[in-house]
C-alpha cells in the first residue's frame, strides 16, 4: 500500500485553541508538512483545489511549485483539479510546467469540484459540469499526449493545429478520477484506462464500495485487463497514539467542533459522536494495531492500493501531530506495505528529457 497526505487548504480558527493563523502562516505549515511527510516516509503529497470560503487552495500549481523546490523524492498529487471549472488549454500549461519543475514526480486527480459558490463563480450549472468535466479531461488528455491538437467542443474556442508548450516531461501522466457519489466519474476512468480515487469520506463505506464495483464491472466492460484496475481512498481523519484511549481523547475536541461547524451550517451528521465515527467511518483515530485492522477491513471492500491521511493538523500541537505521523509511519505503514501490494509510482526524472 501507498499512502499520502492530502490538504484542501482550509483556513479556519484552531477547533481547541480557537486561534486563526494568517493566510501566509497557512501556506507556510502546508509546505513544511510535505517537507516533513518526505522526511518521514510518505509517498505523495496532495493539494486540493477550491474556489470558495474556507479554502485558500484555488492555486495548487503555484504552491505544489514551491513544494517541488522543498522535496526532491515524494509525488505530489493534485486532489483534486476541478476540469469542469478550468480552461483546460490553461490548466495545461500550469500542469506540464510543474511537471518540469519536479522533475517528473506530478500525479493529477481530477473532478468536477463540489460547491455552489465556486460553480456561481465560473458560471458552471448541476446540468452541465459532468459534461464540462468530461470535455475537459478529453482535451486536456489530447494536449499532454499530442503536440498538435485540432479540437471542438461546446465549452472552449475550437483549436486547429494548437501547439501548447512546454511539452511536459512525463509524456504519459497518470490521471486518476475523484468521486464520491458519481457513476458518471468512475465510468469515464473506466473508458479510458485510468485509475479512480474514491472520497470515502462523508459516509459509511457501503456507498463508496458499490461505485468502485461499479468501476471495475465498467473497467471490464471496456475490455481492460481486471487485474490494471487502480484504486485510491481516503479517509475522514487521523490521529494515531500508543493507545486507542489516548488517541480517542485528544481527538474527542477536534470531533466535537467538526459537529458544532455541521450543524451551524444545518447539516445533521451522518456520525453523531465519536464513537460511531471511529466504528463505521473512515476515520483513522487509534492505536497503531486498530488503524491497521481498519484499514485491512476497508480494503476488503475497495480493494484500494493507495490511501490518503489528512496532512493538516487539525487542532492538534505540533508535537502531536508529528509525533502521530511518525507513530503511523513506524509501526502502521510497515504492516499495511506488507499486508496489501501495490504498483510501485514512477520514481523521480534523473536525466534531461530532450525537447
Amino acid at each position: 500500500m501507498k499512502f499520502l497526505l492530502v490538504t484542501l487548504i482550509a483556513h479556519l480558527p484552531d477547533p481547541v485553541t480557537g486561534r486563526l493563523r494568517s493566510t501566509t502562516e497557512r501556506f507556510r505549515a502546508v509546505v513544511d508538512t510535505a517537507v516533513l511527510a518526505e522526511e518521514l516516509g510518505f509517498d505523495g503529497y496532495g493539494v486540493g483545489e477550491r474556489h470558495e470560503r474556507p479554502f485558500i487552495s484555488s492555486s495548487p500549481p503555484v504552491v505544489l511549485s514551491h513544494i517541488a523546490a522543498r522535496t526532491r523524492t515524494i509525488r505530489l498529487f493534485t486532489a483534486v483539479t476541478t476540469l469542469s471549472l478550468l480552461d483546460p488549454v490553461r490548466a495545461y500549461e500550469d500542469y506540464a510546467t510543474l511537471d518540469h519543475l519536479s522533475d517528473g514526480r506530478l500525479e493529477l486527480i481530477i473532478g468536477k469540484g463540489n460547491g455552489t459558490a465556486q460553480a456561481q463563480l465560473f458560471h458552471v450549472t448541476a446540468e452541465d459540469q459532468w459534461d464540462r468535466n468530461r470535455e475537459g479531461y478529453e482535451l486536456f488528455r489530447r494536449l499532454w499526449r499530442e503536440d498538435r491538437v485540432t479540437w471542438s467542443g461546446r465549452y472552449r474556442p475550437s483549436l486547429t493545429e494548437a501547439e501548447t508548450w512546454p511539452r511536459p516531461r512525463q509524456r504519459q501522466l497518470r490521471i486518476w478520477h475523484g468521486s464520491a457519489t458519481s457513476r458518471e466519474s468512475v465510468d469515464l476512468a473506466a473508458r479510458h484506462g485510468d485509475p479512480i480515487f474514491s472520497a470515502n469520506v462523508l459516509n459509511p463505506i457501503e456507498p463508496y464500495a458499490q461505485l468502485v464495483r461499479h468501476y471495475r464491472q465498467r473497467w471490464a466492460h471496456y475490455g481492460h485487463d481486471p487485474a490494471d484496475a487502480l484504486v485510491g481512498a481516503g479517509t475522514a481523519g487521523f490521529h494515531a497514539a500508543r493507545t486507542s484511549q489516548e488517541a480517542v481523547e485528544t481527538y474527542r475536541p477536534i470531533f466535537a467542533a467538526r459537529l458544532a461547524a455541521l450543524r451551524q451550517r444545518g447539516v445533521e451528521p451522518v456520525f453523531p459522536t465519536i464513537a460511531d465515527a471511529v466504528a463505521r467511518s473512515s476515520l483513522l483515530v487509534g492505536s497503531p494495531q486498530q488503524i491497521i485492522d481498519k484499514v485491512l477491513r476497508q480494503h476488503e471492500q475497495l480493494g484500494h492500493e493507495v490511501i490518503h491521511l489528512q496532512a493538516d493538523h487539525d487542532g492538534l500541537t505540533d508535537e502531536q501531530h508529528r509525533q502521530s505521523l511518525e507513530l503511523f509511519q513506524a509501526e502502521v505503514a510497515p504492516v499495511l506495505r506488507r499486508e496489501i501490494p501495490s504498483r510501485p509510482f514512477r520514481p523521480p526524472a534523473t536525466a534531461a528529457v530532450p525537447l
